[in-house]
């Protein structure tokens, strides 16, 4: 762990919007997506996590995201370091509304994306804290472990229950998951950035 280096995003900004393979931005800069049900705070976690309010748009409508958005990071470590990489937002998944087609088309990008992506290095799985998974979040699980890329469930919204209520639901969603403990679920609020600083370590590992 570096609990002695501090590490913070100096800068953050949208690079490119994807659907297939021969849209993604070139370069070899490692990746870190971020994947979840609609709804779940994902542009706001995205936003708090690179101090950046309008880096992400968030939408009152679910589903709005509808490709893959590539930002560039960089990471600050220590005083004079800096890690660059790919911040993906892939679009949410298990929103009735949305049409069963267009449901479709978006699984089969997020497929190739997670097949043909070689510098994907880390998945975060973001769940409403307030509720228990739901079975598209533990098919989500499954589907994206089976790429082989490490994934880390980070459970949003954590400003809206009690500290002890926090605790018991991450134990739970860490339970539900059969997680291992070295990636247990990772309590996350936007609002007031707790879990801000465990995120970008275990960002940072994906440079070691």
């Amino acid at each position: 762990m570096s609990d002695s280096i501090f590490l913070d995003v100096i800068n953050a900004k949208y690079t490119a919007s994807a659907v297939w393979a021969d849209q993604y931005p070139v370069g070899d800069m490692p990746e870190v997506a971020f994947i979840g049900r609609s709804n779940v705070g994902k542009s706001s976690l995205i936003n708090s996590l690179c101090r950046h309010g309008g880096l992400a748009r968030i939408s009152s409508t679910p589903g709005k995201t509808q490709t893959l958005n590539f930002y560039t990071v960089s990471l600050k470590v220590g005083e004079d370091q800096r890690n660059d990489f790919f911040l993906v937002d892939l679009p949410g998944y298990g929103y009735a509304k949305v049409g069963r087609q267009a449901r479709q088309q978006w699984s089969r990008f997020i497929d190739e994306y997670l097949v043909k992506s070689s510098r994907l290095k880390l998945i975060c799985l973001l769940i409403d804290i307030r509720h228990p998974p739901m079975e598209s979040d533990l098919l989500a699980f499954r589907r994206l472990s089976q790429s082989g890329i490490p994934v880390q469930v980070v459970a949003t919204k954590a400003d809206k229950i009690t500290r002890m209520a926090v605790i018991k639901q991450a134990e739970l969603l860490s339970a539900g998951f059969e997680l291992p403990l070295e990636r247990q679920a990772l309590a996350y609020s936007a609002t007031k950035n707790t879990g801000r600083d465990a995120l970008l370590e275990i960002i940072y590992q994906i440079f070691k």
